[in-house]
């Protein structure tokens, strides 16, 4: 069953996302070469609870950790660890939040050092995916739309999209309805409406589309061990339009990057 929220809801919820986006924020700040996943994620999980907040991930469903970190052909929920990241990984960055009853849940795929051309091209194309995809969020739209989106940008560059692991929809559970699938045609699955908070998250592989899972029972990767890109953002439904809830804008911030690619998609300017 689909949970609509209220605009009052819905700006608890932009309050827990934001939190992640600081985060995140400050992941970008401490993500290089040498250090470890581990460390990351003890700094993500005294940063949330800094803000008021508790780590949605750690304890979830089991999960170990405050934060999913997936490098190279790992897809996602990748548990952190003491290994040193390396110049040339890439790795997906998934982070939750909850404050006030409500999660806050969105990702970002990173680049360590000097990444190969053609790794940075498939997180390039699934980041725009991302935003194709919250296009098609809005009044009178279904679900396999964002799907059908998502998956012909993709795949017209040759990517494949996962099947098995989906967006959600998000509110005082992590993962509600709908399912939110990156593939899928045109007109089908559960109708949009106005006051719906969806996690869409394109997971894109630059090879085969299977996965497999390691023995850990958490790990997802890319079953020809291909790189993998992840990028997620929570999106509402105000006024029958998309409007998203977070922001790359403080990992921006931190790395120098200049972008306007969420503009289109606020009613009103962002103040970081």
């Amino acid at each position: 069953m689909i949970i609509v929220k209220s605009r009052e809801e819905i700006e608890l919820m932009r309050e827990s996302a934001l939190i992640v986006s600081k985060t995140l924020g400050m992941i970008a700040s401490e993500i290089k070469e040498g250090v470890t996943t581990l460390y990351l994620d003890k700094l993500a999980e005294e940063f949330i609870r800094d803000h008021g907040a508790e780590p949605s991930f750690l304890g979830l469903y089991g999960f170990p950790n405050s934060l999913c970190m997936s490098p190279n052909a790992q897809v996602v929920h990748g548990i952190p660890n003491n290994t040193p990241l390396k110049s040339g990984d890439v790795i997906s960055v998934d982070c939750g939040a909850y404050k006030n009853g409500y999660h806050g849940d969105h990702a970002y795929s990173f680049e360590i050092g000097e990444v190969a051309p053609e790794t940075k091209k498939l997180l390039q194309v699934t980041k725009e995916s991302l935003y194709v995809g919250i296009r098609e969020f809005k009044l009178g739209n279904r679900v396999e739309d964002v799907g059908n989106a998502i998956q012909k940008y993709t795949e017209s560059h040759g990517y494949g999209v996962v099947r098995e692991l989906v967006g959600h929809g998000v509110g005082q559970k992590m993962h509600e309805d709908p399912e939110m699938p990156n593939y899928g045609k045109k007109g089908r699955g559960k109708l949009f409406v106005e006051g719906m908070v969806v996690a869409i998250e394109p997971m894109i592989n630059m090879g085969t589309r299977n996965i497999k899972q390691l023995k850990d029972g958490w790990t997802i990767l890319t079953a020809d061990g291909k790189p993998s890109a992840h990028f997620e953002h929570d999106v509402a439904i105000i006024d029958g339009k998309p409007e998203i809830l977070s922001t790359f804008g403080y990992i921006y911030k931190a790395l120098g990057i200049v972008s306007n690619e969420e503009d289109e998609f606020r009613r009103e300017p962002l103040v970081l």
